[in-house]
């Protein structure tokens, strides 16, 4: 089993959890001291009051939007996805943004994301003038059928 380390960097954090068994992501909490409104199209940047430390440079925390916010309220991650590398130990934050056309309220203690921890590949680049065939190609967007 692998194991990774958390710490709380204000007493009131709540530890990352699976909702179940078979969950692949961790539960990531507000912590605010009040409710905070998102404005439509606004975006907010939400402490955890946590920090990591993963169990060697070949894994990474990614934080995903919650797919509960995300398809019911429009709150998902100003940047897609977010990345928490190996050697990071401050604390995780959340940049959220309000897709929807309506103002949403936070609430504290609130799931507002969650974190999978992933094996990650660190390869060594090599510049090459050259690059291997294949059948695809160049074919970019829309190449390989319909969209």
């Amino acid at each position: 089993m692998t194991y990774i380390k958390i710490k709380k960097l204000n007493e009131s954090a709540v530890l990352p959890a699976k909702a179940t068994e078979g969950s692949a992501g961790m539960d990531l909490h507000a912590l605010l001291e009040h409710p905070v409104e998102i404005s439509p199209r606004a975006h907010v940047m939400v402490p955890t009051g946590l920090a990591v430390e993963l169990p060697e440079p070949g894994f990474a925390a990614f934080i995903y939007a919650r797919s509960g916010l995300a398809c019911k309220h429009g709150i998902a991650l100003s940047n897609g996805v977010g990345v928490i590398d190996s050697d990071y130990r401050g604390e995780i934050k959340v940049s959220l943004v309000n897709l929807s056309d309506t103002a949403y309220i936070l609430r504290p203690g609130e799931r507002i994301a969650q974190m999978v921890i992933q094996p990650v590949c660190l390869p060594e680049i090599i510049e090459s003038g050259e690059l291997m065939e294949t059948a695809r190609g160049e074919g970019g967007f829309g190449s390989t059928g319909d969209f």
